[in-house]
């Protein structure tokens, strides 16, 4: 009996030893294991993972499994570098080969524009001097957002005057609002925000390129600018044909043109590369209108890094 009581008492001491000694001997293997899934993922984030740096023998299940994904990730992320360069030489390519013949097209329009011709000619000459630019437009749009897209043109905001990039805008849109006998109404502002200035001008013109389009002739178009504690607000208004509410979501989607805009001028880009420039930047755009009675664009771009 007495030698029985030893055993039992052996076993009680002996049994949580075991016990303790299994656990540290897990955590030790767990630890092990996340250690080398720690290498593997900074090496797969410096992009220098290689599958044969590792023995796999010595890896769990998870670790051979994950050393395979980054594996795969990595020549995929290769793949897509290579993809992203031969897009950067393809819209060279197009910038380049069609500058000429487009440039060849609207100046043989013009000099024929600038001759007597039967009426029925000019008429032909006209079409086709509205088609090149046109195709002008639409070729310098298309390589303009991709280059944004791809990454081969950055948009690099850095703190500016809000009024000066007003005034750079309306200046490059106003012979389009004299044309049409149209008002440029803007409030004076001193606000600062972060922008990329030639970008910016671009995408506010845009906005106002669309204002004036689909404003009737000598209406208004209203500029003002709010600023908050995050961003500043430019507010846009015109006095057009306004935008469906269902219409609202779509209209920064590339190519998309509301039915209501069918006998106007446009390809229905502006106001995509507007968003990809504003959204590049750190800042976004809203829209609100009232079919009939105008639209209102506000863009809001950052006051601070």
């Amino acid at each position: 009996m007495g030698h029985l009581s030893w055993i039992y008492a052996a076993a009680a001491v002996v049994g949580p030893v075991i016990a303790v000694a299994a656990i540290l001997l897990y955590r030790q293997k767990m630890k092990h294991a996340m250690q080398k899934l720690n290498v593997m993922l900074d090496n797969a984030i410096e992009g220098s993972f290689s599958e044969s740096s590792f023995d796999e023998s010595l890896l769990s299940a998870v670790e051979a499994k994950m050393a395979r994904y980054l594996s795969s990730c990595a020549v995929s992320s290769k793949k897509l570098a290579e993809e992203r360069d031969h897009i950067k030489s393809l819209i060279s390519d197009i910038s380049h080969q069609t500058k000429t013949p487009i440039a060849s097209i609207l100046l043989y329009s013009q000099l024929l524009g600038e001759h007597k011709l039967p009426e029925d000619c000019q008429v032909y000459v006209n079409a086709l001097s509205s088609q090149a630019e046109k195709l002008d437009f639409l070729i310098g749009s298309l390589v303009k957002i991709s280059r944004l897209e791809t990454g081969i043109i950055t948009v690099t905001p850095i703190q500016g005057d809000v009024q000066q990039l007003l005034h750079a805008a309306i200046s490059q849109i106003k012979p389009k609002a004299e044309a049409k006998q149209m008002n440029i109404i803007i409030e004076t502002t001193g606000g600062k925000a972060y922008f990329d200035f030639k970008w910016t001008v671009e995408a506010l013109y845009n906005i106002l390129d669309n204002a004036i389009k689909y404003s009737p002739a000598n209406s208004s178009v209203k500029i003002s600018a709010t600023p908050y504690e995050m961003f500043l607000r430019i507010d846009i208004s015109d006095e057009g044909i306004g935008i469906a509410e269902e219409e609202q979501s779509r209209i920064f989607l590339r190519f998309y043109r509301s039915a209501a805009a069918k006998d106007k001028d446009g390809v229905g880009i502006g106001l995509f590369l507007a968003r990809t420039i504003i959204s590049s930047g750190g800042g976004y755009i809203k829209v609100s209108s009232d079919p009939g009675r105008g639209s209102a664009f506000s863009v809001f771009l950052p006051t601070g890094k």
